[in-house]
């Protein structure tokens, strides 16, 4: 299982797709204190990886000592990060204290356009120093990427770039409209270039000794069962199955991109909320609605909740709207 918590509202950069509408610091972050006892809490649970994000979450004072923490606790603690603010002393501090992975976000080869759509001029430039600071601390990471229709030509360009570089993996991210995101809907791909970019990235899986992961596409699992591909992944969509995201106010999600409140960890212990939540309980046992309760690969699968309740008005079980399986 693996969990992700949005340790800060604050950043450094002003991302034009932001699923957080992340910028100044919330006055109502969780503390320290209150941030070690969510995850022992959630090692309770039984969850192995441990995503720290934001915002920025190297803008919190306190990441290395909550790192320790997980570390300290068997959580295997991974980063996700825009890689401005990551020096070789960072890397180095980061790696001290038990960080698996970084996860480091390139949009295009181009700098402009990645400056472009990471609101900030600059940020190619820090971002390549960042990941050239992992890699002289030995700290593997790892290259994420959001795609639209403006760069869906670039992925696997952007995937041997990050072989060239020395990643360890390649995630590739389909935009959901959610925070800022839905201000550019209309760049999303729709279903024709959104499973042939997945034909393309199965492709490109063979080709490449990394690993490539499509997140919020959850029908690559689908697509990877008709080649007869293994995949180390059971399913596609985990919300609130196997995943979850506790916001930094600690409101529980199902997913980053799901806005709908599962429970508040500062009035009910995590664990009680991830085994008794309704809408989690829902998630797991309910068939899902239209094509995706039909097509056959609900199990593997399970369409992209998220992007099932932006296009339904607000119905988490409906179908994934940019799948053709189950359609006529």
């Amino acid at each position: 299982m693996i969990i992700s918590w949005n340790t800060t509202q604050q950043c450094n950069i002003n991302c034009i797709h932001c699923y957080r509408d992340a910028g100044p610091k919330r006055p109502d972050e969780l503390t320290t204190e209150e941030g070690k006892k969510l995850l022992n809490e959630i090692a309770k649970v039984g969850f192995k990886i441990m995503i720290f994000s934001g915002g920025e979450p190297l803008l919190r004072q306190d990441i290395y000592e909550l790192i320790s923490h997980a570390t300290s606790i068997g959580l295997r603690p991974v980063i996700g990060t825009n890689g401005i603010m990551i020096t070789e002393e960072v890397a180095a501090k980061l790696k001290s204290a038990g960080v698996m992975t970084v996860g480091i976000s390139v949009d295009s080869g181009n700098p402009e356009k990645h400056d472009w759509f990471r609101g900030y001029k600059g940020a190619w430039e820090q971002t390549m120093a960042g990941i050239a600071a992992c890699r002289q601390a030995g700290l593997p990471f790892q290259i994420h990427t959001t795609v639209l229709n403006w760069n869906e030509h670039e992925i696997t360009k952007i995937t041997d770039t990050a072989v060239e570089l020395g990643a360890v993996a390649h995630h590739i991210f389909f935009l959901v409209p959610t925070g800022r995101g839905k201000d550019i809907e209309d760049t999303t791909l729709k279903t024709t270039q959104y499973e042939n970019l997945l034909e393309q990235i199965l492709d490109k899986q063979a080709q490449v000794p990394i690993e490539l992961k499509p997140t919020c596409a959850p029908q690559f699992m689908r697509i990877a069962k008709e080649r007869n591909m293994q995949m180390r992944y059971t399913r596609g969509c985990l919300a609130g199955t196997a995943y979850c995201v506790i916001l930094p106010n600690g409101d529980v999600q199902p997913c980053p991109y799901l806005p709908l409140k599962a429970g508040n960890v500062r009035q009910t212990d995590f664990d009680i909320i991830w085994r008794e939540s309704p809408m989690f309980n829902e998630l797991r046992n309910q068939p899902l609605k239209g094509a995706c309760g039909s097509c056959g690969f609900d199990s593997s699968c399970g369409g992209c909740r998220a992007r099932a309740y932006y296009y339904s008005g607000g119905d988490y079980m409906a179908e994934e709207p940019w799948c053709s399986c189950g359609r006529s």
